[in-house]
Formats: structure tokens, C-alpha cells, sequence
């Protein structure tokens, strides 16, 4: 049972293999398990891949099946059309396409479980991005915020130094006006005298102004602190909304990318394996040699080959025969006299027919 289904993925011709040794029916049932297996192969990769795309174990393994069943038939049809014939490059350069496609096929199909494979290793690379992006995109995002929070500091400090010029000149009035008093400066004469008022004033009129600075500055400070914060609040929604998509950075894409970021030592293995088992169909129907069974079709083909030939031969001569019949049977007809009496004798009622129609015709006009 087992070997009548390598033998059927084989591509083999049952028939032809039953009248075969054992010894040829189990070499095509060898090639049958080696394009039943990689198909196998190719279904479990690109059920792995496809998973890491969707992230759904349904969708991923009817696509997956879908992706072998096509691999299946793939191989077995290429392989089923290798004929073996005493010309070894004239195989090669038939199985030259699908070869190529292996290539490809074999990236394909190594790339997912490779990164399976090094899945952990691949995880560490990702998460070194991630948190590289991650400051980036801060330092991104702070270049749109940071500017303006300077400049609204800087406003800040503009109006504390404002706020501190007018109490030191406020402080400075003080001192003026004490020294008046104690005789140390201005007049020199101890008391409080007219001078020392004028000093007082002054200094009072800008103690006044200090005061009502100090409140206006005060308000305006509050103002921009609380823009300052609603800034702050703005860039850090912004960071955290963005951070989402960075963790989110895993995908098939990424994996990829990051996989490539490895040694390429191991990968390299892994793919030759891969291309291995991919082109094992194909390498096994060229080197295995002619046998019992590729004589057997040999003959088979040659037989309806050769029926067909003569039937297209058959077909020539019979056509060209009647050709030549019809041309000397209408070479004796065209001799016989009574004939010609006959169609004469058509020919003169069908003119009289139509002059007596013509004449009918002419009447009813007049």
C-alpha cells in the first residue's frame, strides 16, 4: 500500500511498473517518498511563515497546505516528464528550469525555519532595534516639543531676571535712603531730613512697581508653566502612542532583516540542506540509471509513435489517391456526349423560361 503511493507520487506509469522487476518498483518508490517528503517540508515552512504573517494557526496551515499540494505536483510532474535516454546532458538541460526553481524555491523554503531555528538570537537583534527606535523616536518627537519649551523657559528666565533687576534696583533705593538717614552718604547729616524723603519716595514708588512686576510676572510665569506642562503632557501621549507600533516590529519583514544581521555561516548550511532536499527529485531521476521500466516506456512511446506515423501516412495516400480518381472520372464525364445533349437541353428551357418571364413583365408595365 505504502509503495503503490510513492510509486503514484513518483509520477510513474503503474501499469508499465507492475510488469517491472521489484528492484525498479522500489526505485521509483524511492523517488516517489523523496517528492512526497519535500513537499512535506515545503508545507511545514510556509505554514511557519505564514504564521508569523497572520498570526492565525488556520489561516496558516490551509495556505501552508495549499503552498505543498503545489510543490507536490510540481515535482512530480517535472519529474514524471525526465525521460532517461542515453544522452545525460540532454536530461540535464530538461531539468535545468526546475532547478532553478529550487533555488528559488529553497530560499523560500529555509528562510522560516531558519528563523525558527534562531529564533532567541533573533529576538535579542530585534529588541536592540526596538530599543534603538525607541530613542530615536523620542529624539524625533523632542525636536518638534523641545524648541518651543526652550523658548518658553527662556521666557521664563526673562521675567524672573526682569523681576530681579527691579528689586535689586528696588534694594539699591533702600540702601540710598538708610545711608541718608544714618549719615553715612548723600548729605551726611544725621536724621531725616528733606533729602532723605526724596530718597524714601523714590525708593517707595519702586517698591510699588517691584510689587506689581512681581504679579504680572508671576501670572505670565504661571501661564507659561502651564503651557510648558500641556506641551510635556502632548509630547509624552505622542511617545507613548508611537511606542506600540515599535513593539509591534516583529513581523515576517523584520525577522528577515534581522536574521540577515547574523552569521551568515550557519544560514548558508541550512539553505544548501534545503536546496538539497528541494532538488532531490530531480537529482535522483538523473542519476539513477536506465532501467527495466524506462525501456519498457522506450517502447511503449515508440509503438504509438509509430502508429501514429502511419496513420498520418494512410491519411496522405488516401487523400492523394481520391484526388486523383475525381480528376479522371470528371475527365470521362466531360467527354460523353449524351451528357452535353442533356445540360444543352436545360440550358435552352431555362433561356426560354426567363424571355417569357421578361416578356410578362414588359405587359403588365405598358
Amino acid at each position: 500500500m505504502l509503495q503503490r503511493f510513492f510509486i503514484f507520487c513518483s509520477g510513474a506509469d503503474t501499469q508499465i511498473l507492475e510488469t517491472c522487476s521489484n528492484g525498479e518498483r522500489n526505485k521509483y518508490a524511492g523517488i516517489g517518498a523523496t517528492v512526497f517528503f519535500t513537499a512535506v517540508m515545503a508545507f511545514i515552512a510556509s505554514g511557519y511563515a505564514l504564521y508569523t504573517v497572520f498570526d492565525n494557526v488556520y489561516i496558516a496551515t490551509f495556505f501552508g497546505l495549499i503552498w505543498g499540494l503545489l510543490i507536490f505536483n510540481l515535482d512530480r510532474y517535472i519529474v514524471s516528464t525526465i525521460k532517461k535516454r542515453d544522452n545525460f546532458k540532454g536530461e540535464l538541460l530538461q531539468a535545468a528550469p526546475r532547478i532553478v526553481l529550487a533555488l528559488i524555491i529553497a530560499v523560500v523554503i529555509s528562510k522560516p525555519l531558519e528563523m525558527k531555528i534562531f529564533e532567541k538570537e533573533i529576538n535579542q537583534v530585534l529588541l536592540e532595534e526596538k530599543n534603538a527606535m525607541t530613542l530615536d523616536n523620542k529624539e524625533q518627537l523632542a525636536l518638534q516639543y523641545t524648541p518651543k519649551i526652550e523658548n518658553l523657559n527662556q521666557d521664563i528666565a526673562n521675567l524672573k531676571s526682569e523681576v530681579a533687576t527691579k528689586e535689586a534696583e528696588t534694594n539699591a533705593l533702600y540702601d540710598t535712603y538708610i545711608s541718608e538717614a544714618e549719615g553715612r552718604a548723600g548729605t551726611g547729616l544725621l536724621g531725616k531730613g528733606p533729602v532723605y524723603k526724596e530718597k524714601r519716595e523714590k525708593h517707595d514708588a519702586a517698591l510699588a512697581e517691584l510689587n506689581t512686576l512681581k504679579e504680572t510676572n508671576t501670572g505670565k510665569i504661571a501661564a507659561i508653566e502651564t503651557e510648558i506642562a500641556a506641551l510635556q503632557t502632548d509630547y509624552d501621549t505622542a511617545v507613548a502612542n508611537s511606542q506600540p507600533i515599535i513593539d509591534g516590529f516583529d513581523g515576517l519583514m523584520a525577522r528577515i532583516d534581522a536574521l540577515g544581521k547574523l552569521p551568515w555561516f550557519p544560514s548558508f548550511f541550512i539553505f544548501l540542506l534545503f536546496l538539497a532536499i528541494e532538488t532531490a527529485p530531480i537529482i535522483a531521476k538523473l542519476m539513477s540509471p536506465k532501467g527495466e521500466y524506462d525501456f519498457k516506456f522506450e517502447e511503449q512511446e515508440s509503438v504509438v509513435a509509430t502508429w501514429i506515423t502511419q496513420k498520418v501516412e494512410q491519411r496522405k495516400l488516401l487523400l492523394a489517391t481520391d484526388g486523383e480518381l475525381n480528376q479522371q472520372i470528371y475527365a470521362d464525364i466531360k467527354n460523353e456526349e449524351e451528357l452535353y445533349r442533356y445540360k444543352k437541353e436545360k440550358a435552352e428551357e431555362l433561356l426560354r423560361l426567363q424571355a417569357d418571364s421578361f416578356h410578362k413583365l414588359q405587359v403588365k408595365n405598358l
